[in-house]
């Protein structure tokens, strides 16, 4: 009975968890859509795709994680109210939509918004001029820069903590996110060459083998983010992990 009220009152904390992190990020990608936008574009879509040149808002890594990010909860709350939650001593199979969820964190979502608040932090830190000119403090107001690159990291590890995540092959892990870095690596290379814009300020002013050496240091940092991710998630729920083993090896 006190198991069954736990467990009970433990989805109901998943579940507001996940659903105000889901509408503090949805009403903050609202604002950054809306109002954040060029005061001569016609309507939001033209100014999403125009504003600071060519590629709009999507040159940008911190805006394609703001809508991973925001679809992430938003499939949390959608686990929560009609998929399972499965760990590992307990009993069932993973729905489909866990499955996603599970992967979609241990792939993408994890490994992307760590990267995003240490390396703006970073950048920040010894020069905000290469990362966040001072003139955006006038633009994006101080809230939002903070739910775009601060509140990721709180929001990721009280996830963690709340939630088990069963992590797929780390040869399939590292596929995933190698592919997603490639990906935008090739798109903010593309833009440079096209359109003769570098999207962070950092690009430009580095030269030639140095843009290498910087880009494979970040390409190194995705793969020791995974595996942090990964390492997290065995600390948090290794200990319950074995005891379902080992109750599953005396069940046989």
């Amino acid at each position: 009975m006190g198991f069954a009220v736990n467990m009970g009152t433990m989805a109901v904390v998943k579940l507001v968890f996940h659903l105000s992190v889901w509408i503090l990020l949805s009403y903050s990608l609202y604002v950054n859509v809306t109002e954040i936008r060029a005061e001569d574009a016609p309507d939001v879509l033209t100014s999403i795709l125009t504003i600071d040149g060519f590629g709009g808002k999507f040159k940008y890594l911190t805006f394609w994680y703001f809508i991973i990010q925001t679809v992430y909860f938003g499939l949390c709350v959608a686990n929560d109210l009609c998929g399972s939650n499965v760990r590992p001593s307990g009993r069932g199979e993973r729905c489909q939509l866990q499955r996603w969820r599970d992967n979609f964190l241990a792939t993408v979502v994890f490994p992307l918004g760590m990267f995003v608040v240490l390396t703006f932090w970073g950048i920040y830190a010894i020069d905000r001029e290469l990362v966040y000119p001072k003139a955006l403090d006038k633009v994006i107001p101080s809230w939002l820069n903070h739910v775009m690159h601060t509140t990721i990291l709180p929001f990721l590890l009280v996830d963690k903590f709340l939630v088990y995540h069963q992590y797929p092959s780390r040869k399939a892990g590292f596929v995933t996110i190698m592919s997603l870095a490639l990906l935008y690596l090739t798109w903010i290379l593309w833009v440079a060459y096209y359109a003769n814009i570098w999207v962070y300020p950092i690009l430009k002013v580095l030269q030639p083998h140095q843009k290498v050496v910087f880009i494979l240091a970040m390409l190194v940092l995705f793969v020791f983010l995974y595996l942090l991710g990964e390492f997290i998630n065995k600390t948090i729920w290794g200990e319950e992990r074995s005891h379902a083993q080992k109750k599953k090896k005396k069940s046989s």
